[in-house]
């Protein structure tokens, strides 16, 4: 199984979006409410994206504002849920997930995105098959291997993945996530970076200017108001970000 991005270049990434972050999880909590209920004691997805405005410093209002829009209370946009799936250069498989309140929009500037930079949009089904839905929560280099091992497990993990560089991810399934970040959590085990992702079978090195080509659409689509969450199996270089 692939590792994903770095714990640092997630969280450049999230940086980098800092402008936009807001709109896209409160579309998110919107969606997750609808969906599941406004109650995210017994709802994780709205659990997750309510820990995920906390994150980037949302305030409780504007939490409780965008649950009630969702639920009825206060009148609000419906947004779709949309998945578009294609290939970057190289080889590459990128996954877009999106959220939308106009699809004729979303998908033209999808497939704009991709044929900009040297990609194709494929068809349903056509790449997402290389990967999992899972839980991650990721430690940084240094932490205490051992002892996160042991919560892990005892939590329901389904494995803990020690890297070469000493990084370590925790990997969960996916309804299995709240409550083993809540158990690392209260053992005093807070994760550098915890999601639940898209993670593929397996990774395409790309370099030069085939991998600065994919960061390229990559950041292009991350950028996008519609899209919410994008995921590929690009294993790139450093050189990849000149």
């Amino acid at each position: 199984m692939g590792r994903g991005p770095s714990i640092e270049a997630r969280k450049n990434a999230v940086d980098a979006q800092r402008g936009k972050i807001f709109t896209k999880v409160i579309r998110e909590i919107g969606v997750a409410a609808r969906s599941g209920g406004g109650d995210p004691a017994g709802n994780p997805r709205l659990r997750a994206a309510i820990d995920k405005g906390l994150s980037v410093n949302m305030s409780k209002d504007v939490i409780e504002r965008a649950i009630k829009k969702a639920t009825g209370e206060l009148e609000g946009v419906v947004y779709e849920e949309i998945r578009y799936e294609g290939y970057a250069p190289g080889g590459v498989a990128v996954i877009v997930d999106c959220l939308t309140d106009n699809k004729v929009r979303t998908v033209a500037d999808v497939r704009h995105a991709f044929g900009k930079f040297g990609g194709n949009l494929g068809t349903d089904g056509s790449v997402s098959f290389m990967f999992k839905k899972l839980g991650v929560l990721s430690f940084a280099a240094g932490a205490n291997e051992e002892k996160i091992t042991e919560l892990a497990i005892d939590a329901g993990a389904d494995d803990v993945v020690v890297y070469d560089d000493g990084a370590i991810d925790v990997v969960t399934a996916p309804d299995a996530f709240a409550g083993v970040k809540s158990a690392m959590e209260a053992a005093g085990l807070t994760a550098d970076f915890a999601e639940v992702t898209m993670r593929a079978d397996n990774d395409i090195a790309v370099a030069g200017e085939t991998a600065q080509q994919v960061v390229k659409l990559l950041r292009w689509l991350e950028d996008m108001d519609d899209v919410q969450n994008v995921y590929s199996n690009a294993d790139l270089d450093e050189g990849a970000y000149a």
